[in-house]
């Protein structure tokens, strides 16, 4: 993810705090793009390989080549996708032939880009006339619950968690500016949709702990904090969440999904 390191720095903590929704919400954005098989793919800020996981799986790419800065993520992405390829770059820059692939896709990626206008115009740069390119972003200001419970908790305690809170921070994950950036890019026939997943967790340690791990932005917040005010975060976290009797917890996950072609 171009310029995102700092962040993104650990797949071990990736996976436990994001991996598993990320792959549940893979598949749903490939049955909306529904593509035929045999076509070149180009992932851009693969990460751990989950959606190139997902394409390799589903759709039976000819070939499939994954991007990202870390290197840490493209050591997971490459030993889970052996059939693809996997390059150190930025998703601004990638140095690939324009032209060159059929599909350019990326997975909840766009809104840590510093330059999203110049990281979509290389996405349509990448694809042939008439190919597809599509990607998707997490709801944060909504119906990406297990992150909103967090922040709406972390705020009302700490008003200096606004300054991590992608809710607030990423105004590009809604349909309406996915789509005009979309046809800022030139792309045509642009279409949104909403990618819903159920997330459950056994009990509250479990939907707490990916907290603590300190990578992505709500982990990476927390680890700053003193334990005064972790602690009262994490009572008040305890206290909101929707608990069943047995002590499980059950919350909505939405992705939104965007697609554009390039003309010609």
């Amino acid at each position: 993810m171009g310029g995102t390191t700092g962040l993104w720095g650990a797949a071990e903590a990736y996976e436990r705090y994001m991996g598993r929704w990320s792959r549940a919400v893979a598949p749903l954005f490939l049955d909306w793009l529904a593509p035929r098989t045999g076509l070149d793919w180009m992932d851009l800020g693969c990460g751990t390989g989950v959606l190139s996981e997902a394409v390799a799986r589903r759709c039976a790419p000819a070939r499939l080549v994954g991007l990202d800065s870390a290197p840490a993520f493209l050591a997971e992405a490459a030993a889970r996708v052996p059939q693809g390829a996997f390059l150190q770059g930025d998703a601004t820059d990638t140095g690939q032939p324009g032209a060159a692939f059929d599909l350019a896709v990326s997975g909840l990626v766009l809104n840590f880009l510093p330059d999203k206008p110049k990281a979509l115009a290389e996405m349509a740069r990448l694809v042939r006339p008439g190919g597809t390119v599509a990607l998707y972003v997490w709801d944060y200001a909504g119906q990406m619950q297990i992150m909103r419970h967090f922040f709406d908790a972390a705020r009302a305690i700490d008003p200096d968690a606004a300054r991590f809170d992608d809710g607030l921070n990423a105004p590009i994950c809604r349909p309406a500016p996915l789509a005009a950036a979309f046809a800022a890019a030139g792309l045509a026939a642009v279409e949104t949709t909403a990618l819903d997943i159920p997330a459950a967790f056994a009990d509250f340690d479990e939907y707490w702990t990916p907290f603590l791990g300190g990578t992505g932005s709500a982990p990476k917040y927390c680890a700053g904090l003193d334990e005064a005010t972790r602690a009262a975060i994490r009572e008040a976290l305890r206290a909101r969440l929707p608990t069943g009797p047995e002590g499980e917890i059950l919350l909505a996950v939405r992705a939104w999904g965007v697609k554009g072609r390039r003309p010609g």
